[in-house]
């Protein structure tokens, strides 16, 4: 009894600390994929239901991070793929009904944040270039990271990666043709 005391207390720790270190990062990283915070903080909550009851596997997993990203990937996947978003995509009206015209406190500060535009820029992107910019910028993943965690070729990553950024320059220099500004940021 005392033993299984022990190994449920060492369990809550490590949880503990695994969620304190990655919680705020996964859910901004799940925010990017789904673009809804709601969501977000669900799928992550999946996640760490997921990373919890692997606990006893936690000596096989050779990157913690990597494990836990590769995790949430494929649970936004998932949820993209269901048929519950594309209901939901698809009638629009009942979308516009549960959204809520205020923001959350976080997309607030989102909003508010200087970077808001790059931001938007990001989210519009395709997923498959959008994932790796935020794995590479955001996150700081190397480029082999994000090949092993992808399962991609290292030149696949370079590629989209590459297209992802004109894509991103290509939004931002429109944006900011149609506010009438000069962009200096990309020259």
């Amino acid at each position: 009894m005392k033993r299984l005391q022990e190994e449920f207390s060492l369990k809550d720790i490590w949880f503990e600390k695994v969620m304190d270190e990655y919680g705020d990062k996964l859910t901004k990283f799940a925010y990017h994929y789904l673009k809804d915070w709601k969501l977000a903080e669900d799928v992550v909550q999946d996640v760490f239901v997921t990373c919890y009851m692997n606990f006893e596997h936690r000596h096989e997993i050779t990157y913690l991070k990597s494990w836990l990203y590769k995790i949430t990937i494929n649970k936004c996947k998932d949820y993209l793929k269901s048929s519950y978003v594309k209901r939901t995509l698809l009638d629009s009206s009942l979308f516009r009904l549960f959204s809520s015209e205020e923001p959350t406190p976080e997309m607030s500060v989102i909003y508010q944040s200087e970077d808001e535009l790059l931001s938007s820029s990001v989210l519009s992107l395709p997923v498959k270039y959008r994932e790796v910019v935020i794995l590479f910028y955001y996150e700081d993943l190397s480029i082999e990271e994000i090949s092993e965690l992808l399962h991609l070729n290292k030149n696949t990553i370079k590629t989209r990666l590459n297209r992802g950024r004109a894509r991103l320059k290509g939004i931002l220099e429109r944006s900011d043709v149609e506010n009438g500004r000069k962009s200096k940021r990309l020259t």
